[in-house]
C-alpha cells in the first residue's frame, strides 16, 4: 500500500459534528474517517434518516429520494460526497 492510498482524507467538519453532536454517536472525532461505515457507529437505518434530516437543515440542502441512499454499510466518505452534490 503506498503512503498515499494509507492516508484518508478529512471529513468536513460540519459532518463530524452532526455525527458526534448531533446524533451523539460516542466516537471521537479523530477516529472518524472517510472509510468509517455507519454500521461500525451502531447507527441503524432510523439514525440514517435522522442524520439525513440534520444534514438537510444543517447544510441548508434538500436531498433527493433517489440520493437518500444511505444504509448502515455506506462509509462517512460516500456521505459526505453525496451531501455535497446536494449543495
Amino acid at each position: 500500500m503506498t503512503q498515499e492510498a494509507a492516508r484518508h482524507p478529512v471529513l468536513p467538519a460540519r459532518l463530524v459534528t452532526l455525527l458526534t453532536g448531533h446524533l451523539d454517536v460516542g466516537a471521537e472525532p479523530e477516529a472518524l474517517t472517510e472509510a468509517t461505515t455507519f454500521e461500525s457507529l451502531g447507527m441503524d437505518s432510523l439514525s440514517l434518516m435522522e442524520l439525513v434530516v440534520a444534514a438537510e437543515e444543517e447544510f441548508g440542502i434538500v436531498l433527493p429520494e433517489e440520493a437518500v441512499d444511505l444504509s448502515p454499510s455506506v462509509t462517512l466518505g460516500e456521505a459526505a460526497r453525496m451531501f455535497e452534490r446536494a449543495g
